[in-house]
């Protein structure tokens, strides 16, 4: 089943650092999430410094992306005020985050997709530029700090979709599990810039 695709029309975008400089690729943020550790909170809609975190995952990809995708199962009213396509899960119980990267990755139009959580704040800005300097020869980059993978933080080709498609179709929901069999570069950060939102006191 394909997913629902709304594309309302253009609200907002924030300022681009330089939009003769943005990469062939379609960023995706998940923001599909069920929030079972903020109290079933919509995380895209917390507050973080003074804004709602969906407003920085989309400065966070907006300089570098040709367009964005948002991947949302809730709230999509609030989220269409940024002028962003939106996507949703194919089913309705919060099945995890790859199920919003497949969505993203139908709904791209560049051949290369760059997903981020929504409740990862501390990335860096050129976190797309980065993963693009990594590939290399590779179809897939994906990020780790030392010894742990945050596997939906990654730039991938298009062209994946359907093997992505298989590991799901297969019951496969763990993010780090779809892409072991694939050949993959490894972009390696600091912990403390990969850091997720995941309960009430990370947002002070």
């Amino acid at each position: 089943m394909n997913p629902s695709i709304s594309t309302p029309p253009p609200l907002y975008r924030p300022n681009a650092r330089n939009t003769h400089q943005r990469l062939p690729v379609t960023g995706v943020i998940l923001a599909g999430g069920a929030g079972r550790r903020m109290g079933g909170a919509d995380k895209g809609w917390l507050d973080w410094q003074g804004k709602p975190l969906i407003e920085e995952a989309i400065a966070i990809l907006h300089g570098d992306c040709t367009d964005i995708v948002i991947s949302a199962n809730r709230n999509l009213e609030r989220y269409a005020q940024w002028g962003y396509p939106l996507v949703s899960d194919p089913v309705a119980d919060f099945q995890g985050p790859l199920m919003g990267l497949a969505a993203g990755m139908r709904a791209a139009t560049q051949d290369w997709v760059a997903s981020i959580p929504v409740d990862s704040p501390y990335l860096p800005q050129d976190i797309v530029r980065r993963m693009w300097q990594t590939k290399g020869g590779h179809d897939l980059v994906v990020v780790r700090s030392a010894g742990h993978w945050h596997a939906v933080i990654c730039l991938c080709r298009r062209a994946l979709l359907p093997q992505l498609q298989r590991y799901l179709d297969g019951g496969g929901r763990r993010a780090q599990g779809w892409f072991q069999d694939l050949s993959f570069a490894g972009l390696t950060l600091p912990a403390d810039l990969l850091r997720n939102c995941n309960h009430p006191e990370d947002m002070t």
